[in-house]
């Protein structure tokens, strides 16, 4: 019975999704599940410290990256995501919980607040794996965006389509997938354009290789 904290910063501490989380890791998996609440109150750092240093698996929720980001280094949770991460335990997410642990996330963060005319932009995350992660990248219009995007970066970029995953531990990486289908690429900028490379799936890899270019 690991205990599960789900944070749901980003998609405004939505009650349907906390529900649904409730339901998924505790009655479907068995977990003891906690939800870690920041934008309607303040909890003290001691309260926040406790909260997330117990947990077994942290699961972030997505959503607005830009202002979840904000709202967790003003509070210090960005600190203690990485003390959890350094003590071992699960971090996990999709989406702008997928974005989080990367050096920055490529995001659509602007449409929360200017919906009828926006742009990607690039946000800053807590670092721990790194270069450029782009969510959803089935979608044409992402796609097209961040392959425009890398052209202006000399970080590698890690794209990941609907449906795929990608999971590192202990140095090591690999793609999975829900469906066959579904991929994850690496791309960087190169004289000839952006090389794209389609990573292979279901094996682990050191986690250097996700990084060599050519």
């Amino acid at each position: 019975s690991p205990k599960a904290l789900f944070i749901p910063t980003a998609s405004g501490d939505a009650d349907g999704y906390c529900a649904t989380f409730h339901k998924i890791y505790g009655n479907i998996l068995g977990c003891k599940t906690d939800v870690l609440l920041l934008l309607h109150s303040t909890p003290s750092y001691q309260a926040l410290k406790k909260n997330i240093l117990s947990s077994d698996l942290i699961y972030v929720g997505g959503g607005n990256t830009l202002a979840m980001i904000r709202r967790w280094r003003h509070l210090g949770v960005d600190k203690l995501l990485k003390k959890a991460y350094e003590q071992g335990i699960v971090m996990a997410g999709l989406s702008a919980g997928g974005i989080c642990w990367f050096d920055y996330g490529h995001s659509d963060s602007m449409k929360f607040y200017h919906p009828q005319q926006w742009s990607y932009i690039r946000v800053k995350g807590l670092g721990l794996i790194k270069g450029i992660h782009c969510p959803h990248f089935n979608s044409d219009q992402r796609r097209k965006d961040f392959l425009e995007f890398m052209m202006q970066h000399k970080d590698m970029g890690i794209a990941l389509e609907d449906r795929c995953a990608l999971e590192v531990i202990d140095g090591k990486f690999r793609i999975f997938s829900a469906h066959g289908k579904a991929s994850g690429y690496k791309m960087y900028r190169a004289k000839q354009g952006v090389l794209i490379k389609e990573i292979p799936k279901n094996r682990f890899l050191p986690l250097g290789d996700l990084y060599e270019k050519g």
